[in-house]
């Protein structure tokens, strides 16, 4: 049995003060739920300030990117080494703003996933197809050539806790959802794509997260796919009240 994700990514919002009352509003109201990963992914400042109080919880830090270079005359840039020792265990890559806006290849983010195992952070690998390749029928080709080059055809060896996140770009911050039926579609492929590569033993315990506009409204029906083991929260992470509901959304599954 899949033990159920739900990561907040909290993108860029919040200042630091912002940031500790959200936490602290966080770990109050989920105290008594124990079957589910909580994540939270602050901006990179708020990282310190927030593992001072997660460390005596059950809850996760997350940071949203790190470097694919280890150290050097990369300015601006955070290493996976940076994030492990500021007391991050989880990193999200690929994801799809970055891949959009940043123009992120799959290659790159291959490189980023690598770095990220070499420091043993959990990396969130997202993918998903834009709106033109939905609606041509070709999502599925889409998906599988971002996996492939991201992950499949890279990686001889399956990588250690690695957890995978779907998210649709035309679902993300448009208010659109998938149905149930259209994300437990790619989910389904997907664990069947990494099958075929590191084996069904793998298959069956990888976690794959949904993420594209989940809201308490329709994280269960979301949640009860058999495929889906959880969530990536946008917008909704930023309210502790909307965030807690649908984690207790995946606690009822």
């Amino acid at each position: 049995m899949r033990r159920a994700v739900v990561a907040g990514n909290w993108k860029m919002n919040t200042n630091s003060k912002e940031a500790l009352s959200l936490t602290r509003g966080i770990i109050e109201k989920t105290e008594d739920i124990k079957n589910v990963d909580i994540v939270i992914a602050p901006p990179f400042l708020g990282i310190p300030s927030l593992s001072n109080i997660l460390n005596q919880t059950k809850i996760r830090l997350c940071a949203q990117n790190c470097s694919h270079e280890k150290n050097g005359a990369h300015t601006g840039e955070v290493s996976a080494s940076m994030l492990k020792h500021a007391g991050v265990s989880h990193v999200i890559l690929g994801h799809s703003e970055r891949r959009e806006n940043l123009g992120e290849s799959d290659e790159l983010i291959a490189r980023k996933l690598s770095a990220s195992i070499e420091e043993e952070l959990v990396p969130i690998l997202c993918f998903g197809e834009p709106l033109s390749a939905r609606e041509s029928g070709k999502a599925l080709t889409y998906v599988e050539t971002q996996l492939n080059m991201s992950l499949l055809q890279v990686f001889d060896q399956p990588p250690k806790d690695l957890i995978l996140a779907y998210e649709p770009i035309w679902a993300i911050g448009s208010g659109q959802t998938a149905t149930p039926e259209q994300a437990e579609e790619i989910h389904s492929f997907t664990r069947e794509n990494v099958a075929n590569k590191y084996g069904s033993d793998y298959a069956k315990e990888i976690r794959i997260l949904y993420g594209g506009s989940v809201k308490p409204e329709n994280a269960l029906e979301l949640f009860q796919q058999p495929d889906i083991d959880g969530g990536l929260i946008g917008g909704a992470s930023l309210l502790a009240n909307d965030f807690t509901k649908i984690i207790k959304s995946a606690s009822n599954i």
